[in-house]
């Protein structure tokens, strides 16, 4: 087993302690800087009788948060938003109504001020009918047959080292 800050493989008893929230098992040098907590409350782990082995329910992989992502938002979202909800000839109220959100949060968008989360810029994007995420599949097709995309590589201008 390895400390979860230090990253040394532990020897002899390992130390849970809290750092702010979070619970880690750590090497006896690294518990100086949390509070140790008891072993029974680590992640919930249910006690177990000695000489009973514990059952071991299958681990499942945590969700992340870019699981979660379709694409990224645009750059001009604030631009594409404000010209959508203009040709519409309706105000920030209108809008705001129309995706029942809150007028500040309509004028906060369309300033660039704020990015809209994405129930928000769902909602945004039907009641405008306008895509608001540059996901990879629209930028491979508009590339079109033949068209060659520039890489990092292509951007970066190499030294050669004198030696």
């Amino acid at each position: 087993m390895q400390c979860e800050l230090c990253g040394v493989p532990i020897t002899g008893p390992s130390k849970t302690i809290q750092i702010e929230g979070a619970e880690l098992c750590v090497c006896v040098r690294c518990a100086k800087h949390g509070t140790e907590v008891q072993q029974s409350r680590r992640r919930g782990a249910p006690q177990a009788k000695p000489g009973i082995a514990a059952p071991q329910a299958p681990r499942r992989r945590g969700r992340d948060v870019f699981d979660l992502m379709e694409g990224e938002l645009v750059e001009d979202y604030a631009d594409r938003i404000r010209a959508a909800r203009e040709e519409k000839e309706w105000s920030t109220l209108d809008l705001a109504q129309e995706i029942k959100e809150r007028e500040i949060l309509v004028k906060k968008i369309e300033k660039g001020d704020l990015i809209p989360e994405d129930d928000v810029r769902k909602k945004l994007e039907r009641a405008l009918n306008i895509r608001l995420i540059d996901s990879a599949e629209d930028g491979a097709s508009t590339g079109g047959p033949g068209r060659v995309t520039m890489t990092v590589g292509d951007v970066i201008s190499f030294k050669k080292s004198r030696k």
